[in-house]
Parts: structure tokens; C-alpha cells; sequence
């Protein structure tokens, strides 16, 4: 991967990071990354690259993507069951958006029961602000 391309492995099969960039696609796939899901609302920041654009590097790149975008208003989205799906699957999974905070709390809200305080325990110790997941 890029040198500017950050992540943080959540899980074994999941890797949660800040905004990623067209050109990365290559990158992720060839770390193994099967499965990209993008948490950034299109037009939140000038210069972010538009959903389309990095549906299409992935795709390129032989990459499953997917546009989930969250906001505080909008938050854990309209089917956080279908993101539980992806995030706990066979295939390695890339999420972003501004930070890394929003995707690894849809990854906590993902969760069910006891699993969700150790997830959220979890990503707490890893550096991100879980408060969303705490709705």
C-alpha cells in the first residue's frame, strides 16, 4: 500500500481507515481486500473523491464496493444488517470514511449483545471515539 494509506485491522478480516484515495485501489486489493465499503457522504469535504470514481477503481481492481454513507443524522444507516453481513463474511473488508471513526462504529453497532461491549472495548483501545455506537 501507499505510504500516505493508513488502516487499522478491527478484526482478522476487516480493516477500518481514513478517506482512501482512486489511486489506492490497486494497493488494497493486492493486500488481500476483497470488499471495500465507503462510509463518507459524497461532498462532505472539497477535493474527496466522489463515490463513482472510487466505485470504479475498485471495480478496476477487482474489488467489491460499496457505498454506505453515514452522518450524525443518518447514523447506523438503513441496514446495518447487510454491513453486519460483510463485516463478519469470508472476504477481507476495507471500510473508510473521514477518519476510520465512523466505520469502526458501524462495525460496533453491527454487533449483537455481549459482543458489541467487547467491540466496542475493542476499537476504544485502538484509538476511536466509539460515542456514536453509544446511541
Amino acid at each position: 500500500m501507499s505510504d500516505s494509506l493508513r488502516y487499522v485491522k478491527l478484526t482478522e478480516n476487516l480493516a477500518v481507515s481514513p478517506q482512501i484515495q482512486v489511486d489506492d485501489m490497486p494497493a488494497i486489493a493486492a493486500a488481500g481486500y476483497q470488499v471495500v465499503v465507503n462510509n463518507r457522504p459524497d461532498g462532505e469535504a472539497m477535493g474527496q473523491p466522489c463515490s463513482d470514481d472510487m466505485a470504479a477503481a475498485a471495480v478496476a481492481a477487482g474489488l467489491e464496493y460499496h457505498y454506505y454513507p453515514l452522518n450524525a443524522f443518518n447514523y447506523p444507516g438503513a441496514d446495518v444488517g447487510a454491513m453486519a453481513a460483510l463485516f463478519d463474511g469470508p472476504r477481507a473488508v476495507f471500510a473508510f470514511c473521514r477518519s476510520g471513526t465512523r466505520s469502526s462504529n458501524l462495525w460496533i453497532s453491527s454487533r449483537s449483545g455481549e459482543e458489541q461491549d467487547k467491540a466496542r472495548q475493542h476499537a476504544q483501545q485502538l484509538g476511536f471515539d466509539v460515542s456514536m455506537s453509544m446511541r
